[in-house]
C-alpha cells in the first residue's frame, strides 16, 4: 500500500511513459511540467506557436515532448524525447517513448535505462496489445516499479466502476509476467486531474497524485552489494607527468587500466580474476576521476586500476571478484529483441557487444517467440522479424565472461551489430 506520509527519495529518479499511441503520454509529460512550472518561456511561446499553426484555440501540450518536425506534422512520437525537471522534492528525468509498435527498439532504448515506468491505459478503449508489449518490454530490461495512469478519464465521466475495472485487468496482465506491488492513479492529463493537482472530479480516489507517487518512488536496484564486476575500457601508461602533485601517486611508470565499476567494489589489496586469461591478481593501486589515490572504489564509479603483475590486458577485459566470479563461456541462452527490418539469418554471423568488449557470433537456434497478444510463447520458428522477441542459443567466437541479466544488468545484457551496415540490429539479455 502506497503511503504518502513515507520519506520520500531524494536522489534522481529516471522514468519513461509507455503504451499504446494516442493513450497521452506526450499531452501528460506536457501537463506535468507545465503545472510543476518547469518551462522557459521560449519553450512554452515555441508551443503556443505550433498549436496555433494547427487551428487549436488550447495550447496543445504534447508539443512539448514532441520536437521532432515530422511528430508535430503527424501528431505522433517517433523518437524518444528526454526532458529533465525537478520539483521541491526530488529531481527528474523523463522520456516519452514513441507507441507505434514500429518504434519498439526506441521504446527497449528508453526503458534500458529507467528506474521505472509509467504505463498509460486509454480508460475508454482499456488495454491494447502495445500495452502489454510495452509493460513486457520493461520488465524484460529490467525495470522493476511500474504504475498505470489510467488516462482520459473526463471521456468517461470519471466513472469509479470503469477505473476499478481497467485496473484489474492491467494487475492480472503485469502479475502473470512478474511484476508485484502494482499501483494505479485515475488521472486526465487534458485537464490536469491527479497529475500535480487533484482536481475535484474524482473524489472517490484517496491516493496520490502522479507527481506525489514519483517523489516517493524509489530508485533503480542498488547494485554495490553484488559481487565486483570491473569492464576495461582503456590501458594507459601513467607516470609523474600526468598525475596531479597531490595524489599521493610515486612517480612510478605504471600501466593502468580505466574504466567503470559494474557492480560491487575492490579496494586495495584485493585478489580479482582479470579475463580473458583467467589471471588471479591484486589490485595494487586506485586512481578515482580525480587522479587521486583512494582505498576504495563502488559501483558505477569510473576509475583506473593498477594490477601487482604486468599482464595482458586490453580493452573489453573484465575484472571480477574471486569468490564470486563470473560465468565463462562461448555458448549461451538468451532473450532477444529483433530490431532490424531484416529478419534475422541463423547462417550469418553477428558482431556482439557486451560490456566493453566485441565478439563475433552465430545464433544456433530459435527456442521460442512470444506472442504479444496472449503473452504465451510459440514454438517452431527459423526467424525472427522486426520487434518480435524471443528465446534463442548463440554460440560465440570466443570465451566471454559475463552473468545472467536477472543476476546482474550490467554485464547480463548485449546488442548485436551487422558489420555490414554497422547498424544495431537486436539486443538481448543472457539467460
Amino acid at each position: 500500500m502506497y503511503d504518502i506520509n513515507r520519506k520520500g527519495e531524494s536522489g534522481l529518479l529516471r522514468f519513461i511513459t509507455a503504451g499504446s499511441v494516442d493513450d497521452g503520454k506526450s499531452t501528460l509529460i506536457g501537463r506535468m511540467l507545465f503545472d510543476s512550472k518547469n518551462l522557459q518561456i521560449d519553450q512554452l511561446s515555441a508551443v503556443e506557436a505550433s498549436s496555433r499553426k494547427r487551428g487549436m484555440k488550447e495550447v496543445d501540450l504534447s508539443l512539448i515532448t514532441d520536437g521532432l518536425l515530422a511528430e508535430r506534422e503527424q501528431g505522433i512520437t517517433i523518437d524518444v524525447a528526454y526532458r529533465y525537471f525537478s520539483t521541491p522534492a526530488r529531481k527528474f528525468i523523463v522520456g516519452d517513448s514513441p507507441g507505434h509498435v514500429q518504434y519498439t527498439r526506441n521504446m527497449v532504448t528508453a526503458a534500458s535505462s529507467a528506474d521505472l515506468v509509467v504505463i498509460l491505459i486509454d480508460a475508454e478503449s482499456g488495454v491494447k496489445s502495445q500495452t502489454r508489449r510495452h509493460l513486457y518490454l520493461a520488465r524484460w530490461v529490467g525495470v522493476s516499479h511500474v504504475v498505470f495512469a489510467i488516462n482520459k478519464m473526463d471521456k468517461v465521466q470519471f466513472s469509479e466502476e470503469v477505473y476499478q475495472n481497467v485496473t484489474k485487468e492491467c494487475f492480472g496482465i503485469a502479475e502473470s509476467i512478474g511484476y508485484s506491488n502494482l499501483h494505479s492513479i485515475p488521472v486526465s492529463a487534458l485537464a490536469g486531474d491527479n497529475i500535480t493537482a487533484r482536481g475535484d472530479q474524482m473524489d472517490w480516489y484517496a491516493g496520490p497524485t502522479l507527481l506525489e507517487y514519483l517523489e516517493h518512488a524509489p530508485s533503480a536496484h542498488d547494485s554495490t552489494g553484488l559481487p565486483f564486476r570491473f569492464s576495461v575500457q582503456r590501458v594507459m601508461r601513467l607516470n609523474r607527468d600526468n598525475v596531479q602533485e597531490n595524489s599521493g601517486f610515486d612517480g612510478a611508470d605504471l600501466r593502468g587500466y580505466q574504466g567503470l565499476v559494474v557492480s560491487g567494489s575492490v579496494s586495495l589489496g584485493d585478489e580479482i580474476v582479470v579475463d580473458p586469461g583467467g589471471y588471479r591478481v591484486k589490485v595494487a593501486r586506485i586512481l578515482n576521476a580525480s587522479r587521486d589515490c583512494v582505498k576504495s572504489v563502488f559501483t558505477q564509479e569510473s576509475v583506473t586500476l593498477f594490477l601487482d603483475q604486468d599482464i595482458d590486458v586490453s580493452r573489453g577485459a573484465l575484472f571480477h571478484d574471486v569468490t564470486d566470479p563470473a560465468e565463462r563461456r562461448d555458448e549461451f541462452n538468451a532473450e532477444l529483441c529483433w530490431f532490424d527490418e531484416r529478419p534475422l539469418d541463423l547462417h550469418r554471423s553477428y558482431l556482439m557487444k557486451h560490456a566493453c568488449s566485441a565478439t563475433r557470433i552465430r545464433l544456433k537456434s530459435i527456442h521460442q517467440l512470444i506472442d504479444m497478444e496472449t503473452l504465451e510463447p510459440t514454438q517452431n520458428h527459423s526467424t525472427m522479424r522486426m520487434n518480435e522477441i524471443g528465446q534463442v542459443s548463440l554460440r560465440a567466437q570466443n570465451i566471454i565472461s559475463f552473468d545472467s541479466f536477472e543476476r546482474n544488468q550490467g554485464t547480463g545484457a548485449f546488442i548485436l551489430i551487422d558489420e555490414v551496415t554497422n547498424r544495431t540490429i537486436a539486443a538481448g539479455t543472457i539467460q
